[in-house]
């Protein structure tokens, strides 16, 4: 009662004695919890599996860097390398429909930057580096492409097959005083055999850059071969052949290429396939390796160009490759393709440019327009004659060393496009001492059919296989 409770409190009680009587509880309210989809099973499933499509492109893509920029060992090619391919998978559709792609894409390798180093295996248990010199060209220096003693070895081959004299300058007259009977047929014999064969003159017809050979002469000797009952010709036979030959060679010079190439030099040409000495066909195969093309394309392109430039030897800037025009044709698919075109120009893929030497003095590879922001004839001026002293460029000959450059560009769609102007470049005076090159060359037709045509006629060809075979031991020896 109150006033219980008042006197209580006047007699100094604690009230915490008193309780209040309890309230009953109030009912606790529920939280209503809404699942969130973030935590949902199929928003879970549809973030791992765009999360493992990423993680399998950016392992594609650093695949694709890797294959394509010459980190990757070619020495053990798989089923889809270039290397495992042969000619007849080289071979297009004979008439493919307009607007389809190729059915072979030329290997390119990427030059990145200037200075950019890539490391590739062209021998066994030894990576060579690959570094870009310039990127207008695509220019590239390998340095140890070549021993000091298998340059000897191709200074020594080249000799024992006799070098001839170059086309002196200005000079489009007269070579056949430069060229008797024996140097020309020995110069068509690739496997030296004594016997000129139809392959031979088919793989050659573009030796030589069609300067000193033209189409009636190279059909003179092809027809020669077709009547001949054994289906070669000896030298004996050769001879009765090539007498009008010779007597046409000079009158049907094509006087502009003469004066856009002009040397100071003697020079010879050694065959790298099957049945040549064994350095020449390593060289083949490094050759494949480097360009990441079938060796089968460097069976059936030009033999290799060795060069000698003694004291105060040169060579002019040029190109070593043609532009392609309606009017003319590659000098080695016209044959085979039997086109009339007046006019037929070497078409040179790349170059590999070999030193096989040290110079002593001068002797440099001038790149004298490498890597100019534009091309132009008008302002570059005579080249021909300032190419060293103007060059951009300018490569010094160390024994083993190799230069490497495309002379076309790409013409987006995996084949040969048009000539590349900036791989204009020349052989300074070498002021002391000799030197030595070598020179490879793989020959594309910027025509696809024709290309393919060529090939497949090549490579009909199961009796020569078997006469290089038995005249293999012949050319170890060397």
């Amino acid at each position: 009662s109150c006033e219980s409770y008042n006197s209580a409190c006047d007699e100094g009680l604690d009230e915490s004695i008193f309780v209040s009587p309890r309230r009953p509880p109030r009912p606790q309210e529920r939280l209503i919890l809404h699942k969130s989809s973030v935590c949902s099973r199929a928003y879970f499933v549809v973030v791992m599996v765009f999360f493992h499509l990423y993680i399998i492109n950016i392992i594609a893509l650093l695949l694709y860097v890797h294959y394509n920029t010459g980190t990757g060992d070619p020495d053990s090619p798989g089923p889809s390398s270039p290397l495992a391919h042969s000619v007849a998978d080289l071979d297009l559709p004979p008439d493919p429909e307009p607007g389809q792609g190729h059915a072979f894409r030329l290997s390119r390798l990427e030059g990145i930057r200037v200075g950019h180093v890539q490391r590739v295996s062209l021998v066994p248990d030894r990576k060579h580096e690959i570094r870009t010199l310039s990127l207008k060209p695509l220019l590239f220096e390998v340095p140890g492409f070549l021993t000091v003693e298998e340059g000897a070895v191709v200074t020594q081959l080249a000799q024992l097959k006799g070098l001839t004299q170059s086309p002196p300058v200005g000079a489009s007259d007269g070579l056949d005083q430069q060229l008797s009977q024996e140097e020309l047929f020995s110069l068509l014999d690739l496997n030296q055999d004594g016997l000129l064969e139809r392959e031979e003159i088919l793989s050659l017809s573009h030796s030589f850059d069609g300067t000193w050979l033209s189409a009636h002469n190279l059909r003179e000797i092809h027809m020669g071969l077709e009547t001949n009952p054994a289906g070669v010709l000896s030298l004996q036979d050769f001879r009765r052949l090539s007498s009008s030959v010779l007597q046409n060679v000079a009158s049907e010079q094509n006087s502009e290429t003469w004066s856009q190439q002009r040397y100071k030099s003697t020079h010879t040409h050694l065959h790298l396939g099957h049945g040549a000495h064994r350095t020449l066909q390593n060289i083949r195969a490094r050759v494949a390796r480097l360009s990441r093309l079938p060796s089968s394309l460097v069976d059936i392109s030009e033999p290799m160009e060795v060069v000698r430039y003694e004291h105060g030897g040169y060579s002019h800037a040029h190109h070593d490759s043609n532009p392609t025009h309606p009017e003319s044709s590659c000098t080695h698919t016209h044959l085979a393709a039997n086109t009339s075109t007046p006019r037929h120009v070497a078409c040179r893929y790349f170059t590999l440019l070999l030193y096989l030497n040290s110079v002593d003095g001068g002797g440099e590879t001038s790149f004298p327009v490498a890597d100019n922001r534009t091309y132009e004839e008008e302002a570059l001026g005579d080249l021909s004659q300032q190419y060293c002293s103007k060059g951009n460029l300018k490569v010094k000959p160390a024994s083993g060393t190799a230069l490497f450059w495309y002379n076309h560009l790409s013409d987006g769609q995996g084949w040969m496009g048009e000539l590349d102007e900036f791989s204009l470049h020349g052989d300074c005076v070498v002021t002391r001492g000799i030197k030595w090159v070598a020179s490879v060359w793989v020959n594309i037709d910027p025509d696809q059919q024709r290309q393919a045509r060529y090939q497949r006629l090549v490579s009909r060809q199961p009796e020569y296989e078997d006469q290089e075979v038995a005249h293999s031991d012949f050319h170890q020896d060397l």
